[in-house]
């Protein structure tokens, strides 16, 4: 930005920078950035790969007494290459939720670690404890919440398929960025199954303390579901 006699112009070029988690202005030694903005860079970028390759603590799942399925990943280096892979519940798996969990619930919770099972550790006591407060004060009853090692998007329609809810929703962890590697998606669904597409979906995506604050976002999924009950839909075809 050009800067005018009086400053203006930097000082507007500040405040959008206020707003933006965005590398701006960092500056540059030589031909190359600052050593602190490259050691930063690289910081963050580590973290971004930690994400992935990480799995999701014990005790995380344990504090909510959830229970794993897995999908077809088989590996993380299988799962980055075959995102098909984590679209279908093993046949194991797929026995197992039938023996315990509860058939055709009016809502559905499931957790996955996805892209970075640091944000489920991070984000999830607050945004589930939240989401059921707000199940409860709109009158809706869960089902038997479980978690799902290596899952896609995808796998809430093979869940669908087996359990039926009337609605599901799927908390699972967001590609990271440079930004963040913590944050968390809810993506959502009316009579998931077989079919289904992306248009059908609904998503809260970027939760996390410097985006959408998990606990905001726990309250707004549970009203969310409701009106997606009450209009029988989701996706492009529900009027928020």
């Amino acid at each position: 930005m050009k800067e005018t006699g009086d400053g203006q112009g930097t000082d507007r070029f500040r405040a959008w920078m206020s707003h933006t988690p965005a590398r701006l202005d960092v500056g540059r030694a030589g031909t190359r950035p600052p050593t602190k903005d490259m050691l930063r860079f690289r910081l963050d970028h580590a973290a971004a790969v930690d994400a992935v390759y990480g799995e999701v603590k014990p005790e995380t799942l344990d504090e909510f007494g959830l229970f794993s399925a897995d999908t077809q990943y088989r590996d993380k280096e299988h799962y980055l290459k075959y995102p098909g892979s984590g679209r279908l519940l093993t046949e194991e798996s797929a026995r197992m939720l039938a023996d315990r969990c509860v058939s055709a619930p009016q809502v559905q919770i499931v957790v996955s670690d996805g892209l970075s099972g640091r944000a489920i550790d991070d984000n999830l006591a607050d945004v589930l404890p939240a989401l059921r407060d707000a199940l409860a004060v709109n009158g809706l009853a869960e089902g038997t919440a479980f978690f799902v090692r290596g899952g896609r998007v995808g796998v809430m329609d093979d869940i669908g398929r087996l359990l039926k809810p009337e609605a599901l929703v799927l908390l699972i962890g967001e590609r990271p960025g440079l930004v963040t590697a913590a944050s968390m998606s809810a993506y959502m669904c009316y009579r998931p199954g077989p079919g289904r597409r992306d248009s059908d979906r609904m998503v809260i995506s970027n939760i996390h303390p410097g985006g959408t604050p998990p606990v905001e976002a726990g309250a707004h999924i549970g009203t969310l579901l409701r009106k997606m009950i009450e209009q029988q839909a989701s996706g492009v075809k529900l009027d928020v």
